[in-house]
């Protein structure tokens, strides 16, 4: 393990100094600059993501004006034309994209889209970006998005390299980004050989939403806050990534994946630096991508007793999953952050299928006061801890909850909360989705949501403990929290999940 973490760094650091032939140093554009025309080669484009998120994201992302002059090509196993790749895309669009787009936009976006078979291989692949560039006419640039499982990553690749597809392109890679930190080293080694660091786009769209984003905004932009967001003050974090949603379709995929390499060390991971990082000296991509990786650096490696791991009944009676399967569906953990910031400050993250709710929340729980003058009976601290809560969702909220006197005679306590939705600013269709504003990030060239080698590996090197010895799986229920044991993994705390109160009525 200690080769392969001294592998892991050398392969960071070298990055920027060795990988990269000067013919393929990529810049960012300048702010406010005009985009260069665009040709985007989406591979997997007949699979589930791109129907839901790319096609309909790319074809909004043109109605509103953030799309410089482009062309898809589309590449799949799926032996299609281009008739048969625009018939797909308009059902695509039909069913997810945005109202208010009209039949005339939803043709002009269509005629903009090819497709080329992946059994054509690497020469068919050229022709067709080719053509699409003289279209264009000039010099555009490419946009290489790897809409495909892991397993292929390595191979798509090396056609993109055959192809000569590598000059004046980025590339946009799906999670996970490897299976361990051996697999993860790997697969950065390989990619390397063909493209260079400042080239890579390691995507994770929980990063592309707005209320991720704002979590920066409202941690350094006000002076109420930062003060205050440390151990002195906080007494424990918690992540909650809960879904209603089961493995259905994906039952192959995830048999060999689980909760934990699906959501923690692909998201959750993620969303603690946001949370976690000190104030980056710039708000540019460098900077940022610094401080989230001083995080990744500082937490400690992850505890397997720390760990409850659950799956869902009836998990095991699906198609493709091992009639005795000890694959995860739910996962909550404790992690540490051993820095001067956060040192003893626990931080909870909880993840699972087929659960009670579905949301996405970041819970932040202060010291209560160290000592209580209001008398007996009156409600002071019957509610737990003052809380700051963010709700991750598309129509992102957030709530300052307190304790507060109940009109009327003598000192009785409520919980109130001070709440904000993302409606109440008149402009939530200017919100593009996540997937949306991260491909519009990857043509501008800019790195700031996405996540780096280094941090990839760490989080990888982290989790080394629990993926050579996981605890047993325990069952739970459809339709609950998951199982009995994570209520003792937060103990004497607990989870903020199901709320006593619920948000505000919109």
């Amino acid at each position: 393990m200690d080769l392969l973490r001294q592998r892991s760094r050398t392969s960071v650091r070298s990055v920027s100094l060795d990988c990269a032939p000067m013919a393929r140093t990529d810049n960012p554009a300048p702010a406010g600059a005009q985009l260069a025309p665009h040709v985007l080669v989406l591979f997997g484009a007949t699979g589930d993501l791109a129907r839901r998120k790319l096609l309909p994201g790319l074809l909004h992302l043109w109605q509103a004006g953030l799309l410089p002059d482009f062309r898809v090509v589309g590449t799949s196993l799926d032996p299609l034309d281009d008739e048969g790749f625009r018939k797909l895309a308009r059902q695509a669009c039909d069913e997810f994209a945005r109202p208010g787009i009209s039949d005339l936009q939803r043709a002009r976006f269509e005629e903009r889209l090819s497709f080329v078979p992946q059994s054509g291989g690497s020469a068919a692949l050229s022709a067709a970006v080719s053509t699409c560039e003289a279209a264009l006419g000039g010099s555009p640039r490419r946009l290489h998005y790897l809409s495909i499982p892991p397993s292929a990553a390595r191979s798509v690749v090396q056609v993109l390299g055959r192809a000569g597809l590598v000059d004046r392109a980025r590339i946009i890679m799906e999670k996970p980004f490897g299976t361990d930190v051996a697999s993860a080293v790997e697969l950065n080694a390989s990619v390397h050989e063909i493209f260079s660091e400042d080239q890579i786009f390691r995507i994770d769209h929980f990063l592309g939403k707005e209320a991720a984003q704002n979590i920066l905004a409202f941690r350094f932009a006000n002076g109420l806050f930062e003060p205050i967001w440390n151990r002195d003050h906080i007494d424990h974090v918690q992540i909650d990534v809960p879904e209603t949603l089961g493995v259905d379709s994906r039952a192959g995929y995830y048999e060999g994946t689980g909760a934990y390499r699906d959501m923690v060390v692909t998201h959750l991971f993620q969303i603690l630096a946001f949370m976690a990082m000190e104030p980056p000296t710039a708000l540019e991509p460098r900077p940022i991508s610094e401080e989230k990786n001083k995080v990744f650096r500082s937490l400690r490696p992850i505890d397997a007793a720390q760990v409850v791991r659950g799956q869902y009944d009836g998990y095991r009676d699906l198609p493709g999953v091992d009639r005795q399967s000890l694959t995860e569906t739910f996962v909550a953990l404790r992690c540490d952050i051993d820095n001067w910031r956060w040192a003893g400050v626990p931080f909870f993250l909880r993840t699972g299928k087929q659960m009670a709710d579905g949301a996405r929340i970041i819970s932040i729980a202060f010291r209560e006061p160290p000592k209580s003058m209001f008398p007996a009976g009156s409600g002071v601290g019957s509610q737990g801890p003052d809380h700051l809560t963010f709700d991750l969702a598309d129509s992102s909220k957030l709530s300052l909850s307190f304790y507060g006197k109940r009109p009327g005679p003598g000192m009785s306590l409520d919980k109130l909360s001070l709440q904000f939705a993302l409606h109440e600013t008149g402009r939530e269709a200017d919100v593009l989705e996540a997937y949306e504003r991260l491909i519009h990030d990857a043509m501008v060239g800019d790195h700031t949501l996405f996540t780096t080698a280094e941090g990839i590996e760490r989080t990888w090197e982290v989790s080394a403990p629990l993926l050579e010895h996981p605890p047993p799986v325990q069952p739970y229920a459809t339709g609950s929290w998951g199982p009995e044991p994570m209520r003792q993994l937060i103990a004497p705390r607990a989870w903020r999940l199901p709320f006593a109160r619920g948000w505000r009525s919109i």
